[in-house]
């Protein structure tokens, strides 16, 4: 079944009572048995729920996945990834990171004895000189946020499994309309499912995918113990939204690449960060492991005081200053004071994020009116 049917049908059956079309929203807390242990796989909604299954069933099926798990928020689903650790264990990741995945790793979990290595893992070489004995999971964003970054997941991958080392991929920027890290040998897909899946900035949710039993195993006893679940209403919206999934990333991709090329040759503008443009030291992989470039990226002005770029961000009327991305909508962001303020000034420097770096989430609006406002905004 090709991607654009799976996201349509994938998961979906007529609900047996009524015929109706949709999966329907049990808006319940627990079920009713005819005896004890007589439940037909329903018994309280932390554990499951009819419509939360559905979505992950979908979720599963668009990643190439066996096992979907939905959680109340993607930084909740990274949590369960972390929870698969034990003291003295150690993960390596990228130095290019969403700033709320590095917050958790340093501020909650370091405290419980797991060590975190943060690399330019563009280069293979620096993540081989960091695998050791205690090293349990790779962690990586491919493109990453904000500096679109690509990493060769499947050299990633072979890497690791020669050393028993878990894989996980946060595929939120790509989507699996881009990018099926499964199918490229990783064991675990984390989304941030508010992004693009949802699509509509109405719901936050994150979801896993694993073809692994026994993570899935694993994974479903934190989803149940911990309880970071996902209400029956929210799963409803992201399954609304995976229907329209492969429609709207072909225009954010189609709008993605206009803005990305109208910035390149604006004389105002300095460095551009999108991983379509060929001289980009990815280009290559990107092309191999993704099927476009999507529409997120990030800019700075020749103009290198940031407060040229607040004056561009206070200017924008169609693209909305606020955090998030993947939605319809166009949106500008300020990662050094937004997405990623709780990253150390001296350690986002070090790695490239500037104070003035804008970034972009590019909607899916007329191409005509999103570039006249860039170039209002910009002068």
């Amino acid at each position: 079944m090709k991607l654009a049917t799976k996201l349509i049908h994938a998961g979906i059956e007529p609900d047996p009572s009524t015929g109706a079309i949709m999966t329907p929203i049990y808006q319940t807390s627990t079920y009713v048995q005819a005896a004890p242990g007589k439940n037909k796989g329903y018994e309280y909604a932390r554990s499951q729920n009819p419509t939360r299954k559905v979505l992950e069933e979908a979720c599963a099926a668009i990643e190439n996945g066996k096992y979907g798990l939905c959680f109340s928020s993607g930084v909740a689903a990274t949590d369960a990834v972390i929870k698969l650790l034990q003291q003295g264990d150690e993960v390596i990741t990228c130095n290019d990171l969403y700033g709320g995945t590095y917050r958790l790793f340093t501020r909650v979990f370091e405290k419980f004895g797991i060590k975190f290595h943060y690399a330019n893992l563009q280069n293979l070489l620096n993540l081989q000189s960091l695998i050791n004995d205690r090293t349990k999971l790779i962690w990586i964003e491919t493109p990453t946020n904000p500096l679109m970054n690509i990493i060769d997941i499947a050299g990633v991958t072979a890497m690791a499994k020669r050393k028993n080392i878990l894989v996980c991929v946060d595929n939120t920027f790509a989507s699996p309309y881009l990018q099926n890290p499964i199918d490229l040998g990783a064991d675990i897909v984390m989304h941030s499912a508010t992004k693009y899946l949802g699509g509509h900035s109405d719901v936050i949710q994150g979801c896993l995918i694993t073809n692994d039993a026994d993570l899935r195993e694993r994974l479903y006893f934190l989803q149940k113990s911990c309880g970071a679940v996902p209400g029956p209403q929210d799963c409803f919206l992201v399954l609304r939204g995976l229907k329209t999934l492969h429609v709207r990333m072909e225009r954010h991709c189609e709008n993605g690449e206009k803005v990305a090329r109208f910035l390149c040759r604006h004389k105002k503008v300095g460095k551009v960060y999108w991983c379509g443009f060929e001289d980009h030291p990815g280009y290559e992989i990107a092309r191999k492991q993704m099927r476009g470039f999507g529409g997120m990226m990030s800019f700075e002005l020749k103009d290198e005081n940031p407060e040229a770029a607040m004056r561009v961000l206070s200017s924008t009327k169609i693209f909305s200053l606020a955090e998030s991305l993947g939605g319809v909508e166009s949106l500008i962001n300020h990662p050094a004071t937004m997405t990623h303020a709780s990253i150390p000034r001296e350690e986002r420097l070090k790695n490239g994020l500037s104070d003035s770096l804008i970034r972009l989430s590019v909607g899916i609006e007329d191409i005509d009116d999103l570039l006249e406002d860039l170039q209002q905004a910009i002068g």
